[in-house]
């Protein structure tokens, strides 16, 4: 399983402004700037499970190390993105097949703080089921959320997302000083993906 781990969403309203948002495949050359909304995203939203002196300090060069070597070798996975006025504003990351009870693993989730709860992470969401129906050996996809973030929570709930208990959260990059004490994380899990789309967004 990937030693990343981060799905910070809210729930999502649809706004009309952003109906030019443009979705994507990321490649190669796209990861300083997913790199740079991940760590905004860990700094605002993961304060109490990630140690201040990590998200204060070299998250950023962390997450741009992280995101050059996943995009630059492409493995059994696909990244994607949503733009807005030529920026990133936000991204998903998923690992097909990632466990063979769970099935594809949704490893991570972000959407750029100004244009969170406009839509762009319940379409990205979409997609990303999508992606998993078309590749993943089976329709069944899961992530992790900080069991602190409530409002993810309900965001996945209200999305047929079924909570599947609890398990330590594995510190980034391996290192246990960058957490802040002992924080746990919840498995979210779709049987079937085809519960993600078959309202018909799109």
């Amino acid at each position: 399983m990937p030693s990343s781990f981060g799905v910070t969403a809210t729930p999502d309203g649809q706004n009309p402004q952003l109906q030019s948002v443009r979705f994507r495949r990321a490649g190669a050359d796209d990861a300083e700037q997913i790199a740079a909304l991940h760590a905004d995203s860990w700094r605002r939203h993961y304060r109490g499970a990630y140690a201040d002196s990590f998200l204060d300090g070299d998250v950023a060069a962390d997450r741009r190390a992280v995101w050059s070597t996943r995009l630059g070798v492409p493995a059994n996975n696909e990244t994607i993105l949503a733009e807005h006025d030529a920026r990133v504003v936000g991204f998903i990351h998923v690992e097909f097949d990632d466990d063979p009870r769970w099935g594809s693993l949704v490893d991570n989730l972000h959407v750029t703080h100004d244009l969170r709860r406009t839509g762009i992470g319940t379409r990205l969401l979409h997609r990303a089921a999508r992606a998993v129906a078309g590749h993943g050996a089976n329709n069944a996809m899961y992530l992790w959320v900080l069991q602190q973030n409530t409002a993810a929570l309900r965001f996945y709930q209200a999305l047929g997302a079924t909570d599947e208990g609890t398990a330590p959260v594995s510190p980034p990059g391996g290192d246990p000083a960058r957490l802040q004490g002992a924080p746990r994380k919840l498995r979210m899990a779709w049987a079937d993906v085809a519960r993600l789309f078959s309202d018909g967004h799109r």
